[in-house]
């Protein structure tokens, strides 16, 4: 097929352009893939899970029994150990659930103030 002289400049130019628009806008555009997307959902929709989950961490603390002891075991813990230490005392543990979470574990400490 022959292609008239004046058209392969155009063809050129929207390729250049496709190619252009499409590294500008992945690169500062904003533009993500689809599977770039999900993994941010799932972060976000995770971040909020654990932040409604934090009231009934703090409930938790504040009706158990043991609260003096546990909390100061975990003040007495390192900075790196405060989190298992909360984990141990079993605030960080959903009801209905068997194991604690770390990410419930970290919000708590955050809001006891620790």
């Amino acid at each position: 097929m022959n292609t008239p002289e004046w058209l392969k400049p155009a063809i050129y130019g929207a390729l250049a352009g496709a190619v252009f628009v499409g590294f500008v806008g992945f690169t500062w555009g904003g533009w993500v893939t689809g599977g770039t997307a999900n993994d941010r959902a799932m972060a976000m929709s995770r971040d909020d899970v654990v932040a409604s989950m934090v009231p009934v961490c703090l409930d938790m603390a504040r009706s158990d029994p043991g609260r003096a002891e546990k909390l100061e075991t975990i003040r007495a813990a390192s900075t790196y150990q405060k989190r298992d230490a909360l984990m141990e005392a079993g605030w960080a543990t959903v009801p209905g659930t068997d194991a604690p979470d770390r990410d419930l574990a970290r919000a708590c400490l955050e809001a006891l103030e620790l």
